[in-house]
This record gives C-alpha cells, sequence and structure tokens, in this order.
C-alpha cells in the first residue's frame, strides 16, 4: 500500500498547528537527507523492519517502532528487506514546535510503541478527511491532527522505556478512572502499581505534575463538572457521587482548582 498526501495549504497557515504532509510506504524507500527535512516527522512502523541512520549510529526499527526527527537534522533510514511498512506525518504550523516542545520532542529519538490501534485510527481519519474533501478536508485533518500528537505522546509515555516505572504510573491512573467514586489509599495504588509511595509519587509528579491524592481530587472534579452542567442534581448529590466525603469539602477543593464555587460553575455554563 501507498499513498502521500501534500494537501494544497491555504488558510491552514494562519493556524498554531496543522498538517503539512502525511502518508504510508508498504515498503519504504531509501532516503538520505544529509541536511535533513525542512520540517519535524514522526514515523512509525507497523511491519517489517529498516534501519535509521542519525549521527553516525545504525538504529534497528522493527514493527511498533516509532521515530521522531526534528527538523533539518541529518538522517538516512531504508527497509531491511521486502517489507517496512512506515507511516508518516509532517506537523506544522506557528504553534507546532511549542506543542511538540511540551510533548517532549525535540531531540531525534526512536519509541517502542504497545498497542497502536487508536493511533491507527486516528491516522485513516487525518487520511479520509484529506481525500474526502479537496476544501475544507485539511482543516478536519489538521483538527485530528492534535488527536494524533496526543495518542502519540500517550504512547510514547507509557512504553518509551520498558519496566516497571511507566507501567506502574498507567495502572495507578487507570485504577482512579475507574474508582473515583470511591474512597481510595496510597495503600491501594501501591497494591496495583506494585511499587512504593514514594516511588509513585515521583512517578505522579514527573508525569502529572501532581501527587496522586491531588490527581485524585481533580478527576473528581472533572466527573462533577460533567455532572454539574449536565444534570439538575444538588450539591451535596454531585459531591457524593463523584467520591468527595461532604459537599463542604467538595465545595472548597473545587474553588482551589478551579477558582469559583460549584454554584457559579453551574450559573456560569
Amino acid at each position: 500500500m501507498f499513498f502521500c498526501d501534500y494537501p494544497i495549504i491555504r488558510g491552514e497557515k494562519e493556524l498554531p498547528l496543522y498538517l503539512l504532509n502525511m502518508g504510508q510506504q508498504h515498503c519504504q524507500d531509501h532516503i538520505l537527507r544529509p541536511e535533513g527535512y525542512p520540517q519535524p516527522q514522526i514515523l512509525y512502523c507497523t511491519k517489517g523492519s529498516g534501519t535509521l541512520l542519525i549521527d553516525e549510529i545504525r538504529l534497528a526499527i522493527p514493527p511498533y517502532t516509532a521515530i521522531f526527527l526534528p527538523a533539518n537534522y541529518p538522517h538516512e533510514y531504508f527497509a531491511d528487506g521486502d517489507i517496512w511498512d512506515i507511516h508518516w506525518v509532517v506537523p506544522a504550523g506557528y504553534g507546532a514546535e511549542d506543542i511538540l516542545r511540551q510533548f517532549g520532542l525535540t531531540e531525534p529519538k526512536i519509541y517502542k510503541l504497545g498497542e497502536i490501534k487508536m493511533l491507527e485510527h486516528i491516522f485513516r481519519k487525518m487520511h479520509e478527511a484529506i481525500r474526502a474533501d479537496c476544501v475544507f478536508g485539511n482543516y478536519r485533518a489538521s483538527g485530528y491532527l492534535y488527536d494524533f500528537l496526543i495518542e502519540f505522546y500517550r504512547l510514547i509515555s507509557t512504553e518509551e522505556t520498558v519496566g516497571a516505572p511507566n507501567s506502574a504510573l498507567m495502572k495507578a491512573v487507570d485504577y482512579i478512572n475507574f474508582n473515583f467514586a470511591s474512597p481510595i489509599s496510597m495503600d491501594e495504588l501501591c497494591s496495583v502499581s506494585g511499587v512504593s509511595k514514594q516511588y509513585l509519587c515521583r512517578l505522579f509528579r514527573k508525569a502529572l505534575s501532581s501527587r496522586p491524592m491531588e490527581y485524585i481530587a481533580k478527576r473528581r472534579i472533572q466527573a462533577a463538572k460533567e455532572l454539574l452542567t449536565g444534570t439538575d442534581g444538588t450539591i451535596e448529590d454531585i459531591a457524593a457521587e463523584t467520591g468527595f466525603c461532604t459537599s463542604s469539602y467538595f465545595c472548597k477543593l473545587f474553588k482551589k482548582y478551579e477558582g469559583i464555587t460549584p454554584t457559579h460553575f453551574r450559573k456560569a455554563e
């Protein structure tokens, strides 16, 4: 399979992030760029294997491996056999560099990916948007590009290194997301994630800029905001439904993180 989408760029140039081009090649051609590519690139492999050469270092690119290449960074890559299925996405826009930096994408690097079903789904949506609508398709594809980058960041954050740390964090976060309406203790989170309290706190601070219990509070407030705007439930009922021990504590934390009370938030929405 081969396709390469080079949409005609018009008003997208005014967007902070837009899709410059994307594509897929069943057996990737030999690419040699001694001066790099003028835009940053994200590539990932789904089948076969290839080799990436950067800084005179040879790096193997097997299935479920991704590559980030900054703009203007010299590189070379090629297939090792008859199949090397490579997907690529090239973001652009005046805010692209800042967005990539926020996701830690600043230097050339390879990443081991896990389950890429959602990444592939978003990739297809971008491609289909461009092919289905030559007028507004790339605006839609550029919107999907945000989703693509977020999903890519999620994958590299959980699978960048093999072993317990990131896996432990995701186990704890998943447990919180499914159980936030019930009391959750640090002992429970440590049991689920398989690491110590101190180590789990370090993981949360590094990845989420929050302590575990702070993240739980924010997750409960996130759910409460949905109920405040989508239901007629009382403050007391919503506090109980989202895991807060009392409505007064709910109101206190809501104001701390949102700057207003739950009642004022409901009225404002």
